[in-house]
């Protein structure tokens, strides 16, 4: 997604001052770390970054109080966006990728160890950003805790044979319970907690179905996910066909099968399409049905489905 797009995106929504007060909370944050990581940090967080996790938490936030959004969630927000980078980093180095944003990732950058050691400093700081505050802790800790397993998860159910709904489970532990947590600690309960978990997915989605068109990247990678026959939406349908199974199965592959797995995950993207549509409306549903003033979680949702379209 082009700089453009998501500043549009963030005016849109109305959220360019809680935006811009949340980058000057990370500017702030990575000019006072310690020498030999704030190169680190530099690279990894001074992109081009979407900020789709902060604008979820604003977004729930404005949607269930007309109250103006108070500084203490910017900063929540902003942690949110940290651990959102910690996955971006160990992501990375587990795929083996090499670029990430259009520049080369902290691994390839800096090194192996660089990369774990600023990851582990990212959640460090994250916690002691949010000292003090009992719900965001626990959010953030059961956040940590679901993204570590549904990561182990993920890379157990490499190359099986599963369907839609496996992936519907393996997405909505991975970027469900990112959003999950971005509308918990927007509202401090659980009344939106369904609604985050179904955005997520729906992100998952976009991402599996946009690598699959040769959009952008949100945050996955799609050669990578070929290779390691990881679950994508569009994988999991495509894999229907038992000759594309034994083939997505196989723990190698020819040049030749990869290229056939690729047409047929390819050819699988309508119907991946249209199972994101309805996706977007069960998470508009939930909106309805749990706010007083719902028409930005639309717009959200909206901006999200969006993101395979681009």
């Amino acid at each position: 997604m082009s700089t453009a797009t998501t500043e549009n995106i963030i005016a849109q929504l109305g959220f360019r001052e809680e935006i811009l007060q949340l980058r000057e909370i990370l500017d702030s944050w990575i000019g006072g770390v310690h020498d030999q990581i704030k190169p680190l940090l530099e690279w990894q967080f001074i992109t081009s970054s979407k900020y789709f996790r902060p604008l979820t938490v604003f977004s729930v936030y404005r949607a269930t109080t007309d109250e103006p959004i108070p500084n203490r969630l910017i900063y929540s927000a902003a942690v949110v966006e940290m651990i959102h980078n910690m996955t971006l980093v160990i992501d990375d180095i587990v795929d083996e990728s090499e670029m990430r944003r259009g520049r080369p990732t902290l691994h390839c950058q800096f090194g192996l160890l660089q990369a774990l050691m600023a990851a582990g400093y990212i959640v460090a700081d994250g916690f002691r950003m949010t000292a003090g505050d009992r719900i965001d802790i626990r959010l953030i800790s059961d956040l940590i805790k679901r993204l570590g397993a549904a990561e182990c998860l993920q890379w157990n159910l490499r190359r099986q044979p599963l369907g839609v709904e496996d992936w519907l489970m393996i997405a909505g532990e991975d970027t469900g319970s990112m959003f999950e947590t971005c509308a918990c600690v927007a509202t401090r309960d659980d009344r939106l907690r369904k609604f985050g978990g179904l955005l997520g997915v729906l992100y998952h989605g976009c991402d599996d179905v946009g690598d699959v068109k040769g959009l952008e990247s949100l945050g996955g990678g799609g050669e990578e996910d070929l290779r390691d026959g990881i679950l994508t939406l569009p994988a999991s349908i495509a894999i229907q066909d038992p000759n594309i199974a034994e083939l997505f199965c196989k723990p190698t592959r020819t040049a030749d099968e990869l290229k056939e797995i690729a047409q047929a995950v390819k050819a699988a993207v309508p119907a991946a399409e249209e199972r994101l549509d309805q996706i977007a409306a069960e998470a508009k549903w939930e909106a309805h049905l749990h706010c007083a003033n719902p028409s930005i979680l639309y717009a959200l949702v909206d901006h999200t489905r969006e993101l395979s379209r681009r």
